[in-house]
């Protein structure tokens, strides 16, 4: 009676453990990139968020001959302050306004003392000044630095 050998085909412990020390390599050198580039997206979508406020409230602006109110704020783009006329909005697609990315209110004084209204997002932190991800991201600078 003969035996027949099987060709078993298949990986060993060794290979697969290779493997796996290549993937972990791989994800400790890409893990940090990753987090970095989505902390610079929200940064980016904050400085998106101001520019379209702030074009909504040129239009508001335009169309009631002034900027809200520091009181007033920016619940004047989504529900018309008293006493405001040729009112036309809401100026916002959404009827409630927006947070930054990180879930805080954005800070709007009007008028401001860097223009005719100051607009500004605390960062990660909500804290003032800040780096990287909690640097503040202000509607009078550019975002470009």
């Amino acid at each position: 009676m003969k035996v027949k050998k099987l060709n078993q085909q298949g990986f060993t412990l060794i290979e697969l453990l290779v493997v796996l020390v290549i993937l972990g390599l791989l994800a400790s050198l890409a893990g940090p990139k990753v987090i970095n580039y989505l902390g610079g997206a929200k940064s980016d979508t904050a400085r998106l968020q101001i520019e379209e406020f702030g074009a909504s409230l040129d239009l508001y602006k335009l169309e009631t001959g002034r900027y809200p109110t520091t009181q007033e704020g920016m619940s004047a783009l989504v529900q018309q302050p008293s006493g405001v006329n040729n009112w036309n909005g809401p100026y916002l697609k959404k009827k409630t306004l927006p947070k930054d990315p990180w879930g805080n209110d954005y800070r709007y004084t009007s008028p401001g003392q860097n223009g005719a209204y100051d607009l500004t997002s605390l960062g990660a932190d909500n804290k003032d000044g800040g780096e990287k991800e909690d640097k503040d991201i202000n509607s009078w600078e550019d975002g470009k630095k």
